[in-house]
């Protein structure tokens, strides 16, 4: 096998957050062929793609208005979240600041129907909430009109098909959310998802006639299903049934009646495609010819007779395709580059279960090198973050290039994960925390039966959450391991919710329990407090300016490990926030990654 180094797998392209041109004859997508994704432009499939955009700032999305020659995008500065709205005329020649207000956050809304307005919500006025606003397109600035003052996290969902309303949603944790009516002209605010305890209502999309919304709910059922929200009854009613296997995202175009929905089997993405006969009845169409993996982010073109989406897969770079929405028939559109390195040589995992300590299955991804020794193979358990996550088979280039360098890959999706019913997402909760690094020790003992695998060749990684299970595994299962990585992590959950984005702290302390309620709980499981039992060698990476996860979390933890006895090694990057998206940050972070690996394990 020939032996790649890691900047070339850094170098493998994405490409996607696609969204159609008003003529239906133009693709504007996100790429990272400069390093960092910025808005570039297709006219027709695989031909040389068109840079729009060159900052080194990551650009967050793109959207096409629906009438005009224009798109707007976002752009945060240095991780910091703070996303800015900008519009760009479809030649890429001219580029307005709509917002300019770097303090603030702006969650992008929609276009209404013929794009002279959009919608954002935006916490300029108070860190801690989100308002919901409407711009005229040429507007900036403070242009923006507040439609409705919030006192939460407001997002909005799109616009009604007259353009009089706003469907609004609050969330007030990953498992909870409301929805709301908002009339524009009285600016009554109609909440229309009243329900008791935690009911998830996503995906949501206006009906053809705006007497109804459709959308993706667990309301009285375990798993997500497809529903019809009747807003004058404001009851809602199944389309499609979510059945073992969350339905976890639906687009519907508000003209003719076509959608696509996704059905999260096992990581695994199944698509519906068909077109409403009725209130609640589709009739179905071939399903699309597309690579098996993981697909959501779909555009419509005009009159929807195609639609663009995102596909990524273990052994298929991110890429956009286009489908003909009655034939299925999907071509590739984009031509993301794989820097060389044959498709062939990336390695597809296997899906497995194995039982942890209260007799459940954990399902997990395990990837092998072909040419793994018995008893020899050091592996990686890379362990997601969220914890409302899941480990999908989508590409992970760090993945493979580890893959290439001996080591197998194991990727759990331990309890608290979504992707499985409502029981299991909670089953980490607040007091059950620990539960879940239970599971990551159940999965290392599996990992100790197989043929292939080094007992004493095993690392923890992980970012975010993630990062904080890497830490609490080397503190409360000391002995199973060679090594942890902690990127962006959790060290003290008590300064951590001190310190996080305002705007947060609500929606964290609903899955890792309050200040005021849960102090000495959370102190019990913070990894900070329990450094003396870490025995294996610790490596923490963190960006400067992270909103969600502050970088005081890192050195903290570096600091008292230090102080502990225990080898450690810090990098922090002062121009990136939670995670690392600049290309040369990558490189260095994961270069250094496995220099540390090198030398220890």
């Amino acid at each position: 096998m020939t032996d790649y180094d890691l900047e070339r797998y850094l170098n493998v392209r994405s490409a996607h957050g696609a969204s159609f041109g008003p003529n239906g004859d133009r693709l504007a997508f996100l790429l990272d062929a400069t390093g960092v994704p910025q808005v570039w432009l297709l006219d027709e499939p695989r031909s040389w793609p068109e840079q729009l955009t060159f900052y080194e700032e990551r650009v967050t999305f793109v959207s096409w208005s629906p009438e005009r020659d224009e798109l707007v995008f976002g752009m945060d500065e240095g991780g910091n979240e703070r996303a800015q709205l900008f519009r760009l005329d479809g030649d890429g020649e001219t580029i307005e600041p709509l917002t300019d207000m770097p303090d603030a956050k702006h969650r992008w809304g929609g276009w209404n129907s013929d794009g002279s307005r959009f919608a954002f919500t935006s916490n300029r006025r108070d860190e801690a909430v989100f308002d919901v606003y409407v711009q005229d397109r040429d507007g900036r600035g403070d242009d923006a009109e507040m439609v409705y003052e919030g006192d939460g996290w407001l997002t909005v969902a799109g616009w009604s098909p007259d353009d009089d309303r706003l469907v609004v949603s609050e969330a007030h944790s990953s498992f909870d959310q409301d929805l709301y009516v908002l009339d524009l002209d009285s600016g009554d605010l109609d909440h229309v998802t009243p329900h008791e305890g935690d009911v998830r209502y996503q995906s949501v999309e206006w009906g053809l006639d705006g007497d109804a919304l459709y959308l993706v709910t667990d309301e009285g059922a375990d798993t997500m299903y497809l529903a019809r929200l009747d807003l004058d009854a404001t009851e809602i009613s199944v389309v499609e049934e979510g059945g073992d296997w969350n339905v976890d995202g639906v687009a519907l175009d508000e003209d003719t009646g076509r959608l696509v929905y996704s059905r999260n089997v096992d990581g695994y993405t199944d698509l519906t495609v068909g077109e409403l006969t009725s209130e609640r009845s589709l009739r179905e169409f071939p399903t699309p010819n597309l690579p098996r993996g993981v697909a959501g982010g779909v555009s419509f073109g005009p009159d929807a007779e195609q639609f663009a989406i995102t596909v990524t897969g273990s052994t298929n770079n991110t890429n956009v395709y286009v489908v003909e929405t009655e034939t299925g028939n999907a071509e590739r559109w984009t031509d993301a580059s794989t820097a060389g390195i044959p498709s062939e040589t990336f390695v597809r995992p296997q899906l497995v279960h194995y039982e942890t300590f209260d007799g459940r299955d954990i399902p997990a991804f395990f990837s092998v090198p072909d040419d793994a020794t018995d008893g020899e193979t050091p592996v990686v358990v890379d362990i997601h973050g969220g914890p409302e996550s899941q480990r999908r088979p989508s590409f992970h280039a760090v993945k493979q290039y580890f893959l290439n360098r001996g080591y197998a890959y194991f990727e759990p999706n331990v309890r608290g994960s979504s992707g499985y019913g409502r029981e299991y997402t909670h089953l980490d909760d607040v007091e059950k925390r620990m539960d879940s690094v239970a599971d990551v020790e159940a999965g290392v003992e599996w990992l100790h039966d197989h043929p292939a695998v080094d007992p004493d060749r095993i690392v923890a990684m992980g970012g975010s959450y993630g990062g904080f299970m890497v830490l609490a595994a080397l503190t409360e299962y000391p002995d199973l391991w060679a090594a942890g990585v902690d990127v962006v992590g959790i060290a003290n959950f008590v300064t951590f919710l001190k310190n996080t984005g305002d705007w947060r702290r609500e929606l964290r302390e609903a899955e890792y329990g309050s200040l005021e309620d849960d102090r000495e709980f959370l102190e019990s499981v913070s990894p900070i407090n329990n450094i003396p039992n870490i025995e294996a060698p610790l490596y923490v990476l963190h960006g400067e300016n992270d909103p969600r996860v502050p970088v005081d979390e890192a050195e903290q933890i570096a600091d008292e490990a230090v102080e502990q006895g225990v080898p450690v090694e810090k990098l922090i990057f002062p121009d990136e926030g939670h995670g690392f998206t600049k290309l040369e940050n990558r490189i260095e972070a994961y270069t250094s990654i496995a220099d540390f690996l090198d030398e220890h394990v």
